[in-house]
C-alpha cells in the first residue's frame, strides 16, 4: 500500500536517509550567488528602499503572515528581476510529488512560487511568516527542489520570511548535494534587498545562457 506524506512534513533527516542528500560546505560549490552579479540601478535601489520601509511599517502590526510577505516583499522583487516578463513566467501553488518506489512512499506538496524559463525551473521559492526562522522551511524547500524533472541541471531555491533571505543550490544525481548562501537580511547596515535582487537577476541571466 502506497503511503502519501505532505512535503511540508518532510525533515532534513528524511532527505538525508531516504534520498541521500548531503550538505556541501565547500565555498566553491555555490558561487552563483556571489560571482559576476549584475549591478542594479539607482531607481531600483529607491524602489527597494520603499519595500524595506513598507515591511518595517507592517512589522508594527503583527502578525505578518505568509501571504502578506509575498505581496509586500516577494512580488516587487520578482517584478524588478524581470520574472513576470518574457522569456520568463511564474506559477504559484504548483503541485509536485516525489516518490520512493522501493519504500512505497509518495511525497506531495504545493510550492509557493516557481519561476520558469520556458519549461526550465529557475527558482523555487518558499515564503514563511515573519516570525519564523528560515531553518523552519529549509527541508520543505529542498523537498520541492527534489521534484525538479530537469535532473541534469542545478536547481536554485530561495527561502524568505520577508526580512531574511537565503539562497539554496541543489545538484541532483545518485548522490544529491546542496549548499546554502549566507543569510541576507533587510535590516543589515544598508539594504540587503539590493544583493537579493542582484542574485535574482544573475540566476535569470544564467538560465538564458545555458
Amino acid at each position: 500500500m502506497v503511503q502519501t506524506i505532505a512535503i511540508k512534513n518532510i525533515t532534513l533527516h528524511d532527505l538525508e536517509t531516504k534520498f541521500g542528500l548531503q550538505l556541501v560546505e565547500n565555498d566553491q560549490f555555490f558561487r552563483e550567488w556571489q560571482d559576476n552579479l549584475p549591478e542594479i540601478s539607482e531607481l531600483e535601489k529607491q524602489q527597494l528602499d520603499r519595500v524595506k520601509a513598507s515591511y518595517s511599517n507592517l512589522l508594527k502590526y503583527p502578525p505578518l503572515l505568509e501571504n502578506t510577505v509575498k505581496m509586500v516583499v516577494l512580488s516587487p522583487l520578482l517584478d524588478l528581476a524581470g520574472f513576470y516578463l518574457p522569456p520568463f513566467h511564474i506559477t504559484s501553488e504548483k503541485s509536485v510529488e516525489i516518490s520512493l518506489e522501493d519504500e512505497g512512499i509518495i511525497y506531495k506538496g504545493q510550492m509557493d512560487v516557481l519561476t520558469l524559463f520556458e519549461q526550465i525551473w529557475i527558482l523555487v521559492i518558499e515564503s514563511t511568516q515573519a516570525a519564523f526562522s528560515l531553518d523552519t522551511g529549509r527541508a520543505q524547500l529542498l523537498g520541492y527542489m527534489q521534484a525538479n524533472p530537469n535532473s541534469d541541471k542545478s536547481t536554485f531555491g530561495l527561502i524568505t520570511n520577508g526580512a531574511s533571505f537565503r539562497f539554496i543550490k541543489l545538484v541532483k544525481g545518485p548522490a544529491p548535494q546542496y549548499a546554502l548562501s549566507k543569510i541576507l537580511d533587510i535590516f543589515n547596515p544598508g539594504n540587503d534587498l539590493y544583493n537579493v535582487l542582484s542574485v535574482l537577476k544573475g540566476l535569470g541571466q544564467l538560465a538564458m545562457s545555458v
